[in-house]
């Protein structure tokens, strides 16, 4: 426990509070392009999807239980090819921003990534002239930014530009994958 919050693998039992911090982050922000929250059973579906391919889904847990946030790696994309990377996905209650804990969230995300053989964690942050807390917690954890693709999500009334960042994870390109 780390100022008071546990870093531990999600359980089917926090998707409530996790589906709750996700759905706000979708009405109210643009970190994730969908327009509408999913639901209880949609973010169920999620989870058991990555959990049935062994990827790591962590919560940030305060001391009086409470889910305040959570992080994933799944697959950057489906094609054979790509199977040695993920995608990082990290979201964090309202109350509890700005203190640290998307920081725990990563770090251990990029723990677990490494620890299961991927060489490349992608992030893919979404409108990236307003989510700049987002960009810096990734540079501040070794990502570099790749690439930028302008105007490539719509919501709320207004066009949004995507980042992708980048970072190796155990041997990255140096080596070549066994498998």
């Amino acid at each position: 426990m780390i100022g008071g919050v546990a870093i531990r693998p999600a359980t089917e039992a926090d998707l409530p509070a996790i589906t709750d911090i996700y759905a706000h982050a979708v009405r109210t922000g643009t970190a994730s392009y969908e327009y509408d929250p999913p639901t209880l059973l949609e973010m169920r579906g999620r989870f058991e999807a990555l959990a049935a391919q062994r990827y790591p889904y962590i919560c940030a847990e305060a001391e009086d239980g409470a889910v305040i946030g959570y992080a994933y790696a799944g697959p950057f994309r489906t094609r054979p090819a790509y199977r040695f990377n993920v995608e990082d996905s990290i979201y964090i209650a309202p109350a509890a921003q700005g203190r640290g804990f998307g920081k725990l969230l990563l770090s251990q995300l990029l723990r677990e990534s490494e620890a299961l053989g991927f060489r490349q964690m992608i992030a893919v942050i979404g409108d990236a002239r307003v989510n700049v807390a987002s960009a810096r917690l990734h540079a501040a954890l070794g990502f570099s930014q790749v690439g930028r693709i302008e105007a490539s999500g719509f919501k709320f009334g207004r066009w949004c530009d995507t980042i992708i960042m980048q970072r190796p994870l155990n041997d990255g390109a140096s080596t070549l994958p066994a498998g």
